[in-house]
C-alpha cells in the first residue's frame, strides 16, 4: 500500500524568487530591525542575590520574548489584511483580522495579566 505518490517531474521543477520592489524590501528591513531591537534590546535577565529578583528577571525575559512573537504576528496580520484588500478575498481578510487580534493580545499579554490579577 502506497501512502504517497511520487511525482516523476520533481527533479525538473525550479524555484523562483517572488518579485519584491525596493520599497517593500526597505520596509521589511525596517520592520525586521524593529523586531530585533525589541527582542535583543530590552530583555536582559541579570542574576541577583535575591531569589525573587531572579524570578522577576526571568519573567521579564520570557514576557519580552512573547512580546516579540506577538509583534511578528501583528506584522503578519497587517500584511494579510493588506493582501486581502488588494485581492478582494473575504476569507483571507477574516484570517488577517484574526491574526491581527491575536498579535495584539499576545503583544500585550503581560499587561492584560497584570490587569486581571490586580
Amino acid at each position: 500500500m502506497k501512502l504517497f505518490k511520487k511525482n516523476e517531474n520533481s527533479q525538473t521543477k525550479t524555484t523562483q524568487k517572488l518579485p519584491m520592489g525596493r520599497k517593500a524590501r526597505k520596509a521589511f528591513a525596517v520592520y525586521a530591525a524593529l523586531v530585533c531591537c525589541m527582542v535583543f534590546g530590552t530583555t536582559t535577565a541579570f542574576a541577583a542575590n535575591d531569589p525573587i529578583a531572579v524570578v522577576n528577571n526571568l519573567s521579564n525575559f520570557i514576557f519580552g520574548l512573547i512580546k516579540a512573537v506577538g509583534m511578528i504576528m501583528l506584522g503578519f496580520g497587517i500584511v494579510q489584511v493588506g493582501l486581502s484588500l488588494k485581492s478582494h478575498d473575504p476569507s483571507q481578510r477574516a484570517n488577517g483580522f484574526l491574526t491581527l487580534a491575536g498579535g495584539v493580545v499576545i503583544t500585550f499579554a503581560k499587561e492584560i495579566l497584570t490587569l486581571i490579577t490586580g
